[in-house]
């Protein structure tokens, strides 16, 4: 699914200078190389402030504490998205209530969001996923009528720029009151490992998470809020100091295999490309179809099939996500039953991810093209 020797190959030199420069200063945690990473990121996304923390779902739980929510508090999020959006909820104490999805951009519905709202309603969590924005214009205004905060989940969505009803762009993780991006080494910007940030343009705020994410300190030794130990280690700084000069070609370098992807398939009886969202560009952390099952064939079957087939043929097809978090055991509620989500339920069923990172060549596209057009005949 993600080629990351070949990417680094390609760009061997910098990371192993940036690598052996924090081993020689042996500044292992906190080095000027984190700050220098911060400050070069802000301004590649044109927010205020990045603070750099351990990991994504990290961020997701430092901006939740920041906010200062009370357990009880209500927090919207999508039904269809990986689990840490709304286990972050949970293990604060919070309330998640889950919604469902636009069926063709797999990103929180705007209206099942206003349809959620309770006087408990705190917060929303609305999700990039795999790698365009969600309706912001539409999350921006319902927080607004309601005095909710505003948590962008852009773990999948780092570098993909909305643009508003007015005219006003912004990149994904800069629009709401926080943002939160995951460092994982197959996201769109990863390290060698685990990593993660929160952006936002409140100095107050910044100053909050600052403090969380170091024990609750400002003063050394003196503690003024309950926080937790979270930080980017100096050499995962180094390799994403890296490879953040070359973020805007690793995007262009997706978006043309997914142009490829697209010409291929466009108009096939048993596949749905994806849906762009036509406010925000797609930076395409996954290529996600839907396939059309025959008529009579159960849809997750013939889904299932078409992936193992792929398997054989070398082809690492995933499925980004196979049950969403209203079935998921853990996150079991009785105001929830199979049914009420419809959209997220029939994309857990009919998804399928293809192969999609940076160094994606003709000559593996088209395998992996014709061999998904003679699996499906």
């Amino acid at each position: 699914m993600v080629d990351l020797q070949t990417q680094y190959q390609q760009i061997k030199e910098e990371i192993d200078k940036g690598i052996q420069g924090v081993i020689d200063s042996a500044a292992f945690v906190k080095g000027q190389i984190v700050n220098d990473f911060q400050q070069h990121l802000a301004e590649h996304l044109g927010v205020k402030h990045v603070i750099a923390v351990g990991n994504g779902t990290d961020a997701l739980q430092i901006a939740l504490m920041a906010l200062g929510l009370k357990p009880g508090d209500e927090v919207i999020t999508p039904t269809f998205t990986f689990i840490a959006t709304a286990e972050v909820v949970a293990v604060l104490g919070l309330k998640p209530v889950v919604v469902d999805v636009d069926i063709d951009t797999f990103n929180i519905d705007p209206e099942a969001v206003r349809r959620a709202i309770t006087p408990k309603t705190k917060a929303i969590v609305p999700v990039h996923l795999f790698g365009q924005c969600a309706n912001m214009d539409a999350i921006m205004q319902i927080a607004h009528e309601h005095h909710l905060f505003v948590v962008e989940d852009a773990c999948q969505a780092i570098d993909a720029t909305y643009t508003f009803a007015n005219g006003h762009t912004a990149k994904a993780g800069c629009m709401g009151h926080i943002g939160c991006t995951s460092f994982f080494p197959s996201k769109n910007l990863g390290c060698y490992g685990d990593g993660g940030a929160l952006f936002t343009d409140d100095d107050e705020l910044a100053a909050k998470i600052r403090a969380i994410a170091n024990h609750g300190m400002v003063v050394r030794y003196h503690h003024d809020m309950i926080g937790v130990n979270s930080r980017l280690d100096s050499i995962q700084a180094a390799v994403l100091e890296a490879k953040l000069p070359h973020l805007t070609e690793y995007t262009a370098a997706r978006q043309s295999a997914a142009a490829y992807y697209d010409k291929t398939f466009d108009g096939h009886p048993r596949i749905i490309i994806p849906v762009r969202n036509p406010q925000s560009t797609h930076v395409f952390h996954q290529y996600t179809l839907r396939l059309v099952a025959p008529k009579g064939q159960d849809t997750a079957a013939f889904r299932d099939d078409v992936r193992a087939r792929l398997n054989e043929k070398g082809i690492p097809a995933m499925i980004y996500y196979p049950v969403p978090l209203h079935m998921q055991k853990a996150y079991l509620d009785p105001r929830y039953r199979a049914g009420d989500f419809p959209a997220a339920e029939q994309l857990a069923d009919c998804v399928l991810s293809l192969p999609m990172h940076t160094c994606l060549d003709n000559e593996q596209l088209t395998y992996i093209t014709s061999s998904l057009l003679d699996i499906l005949g």
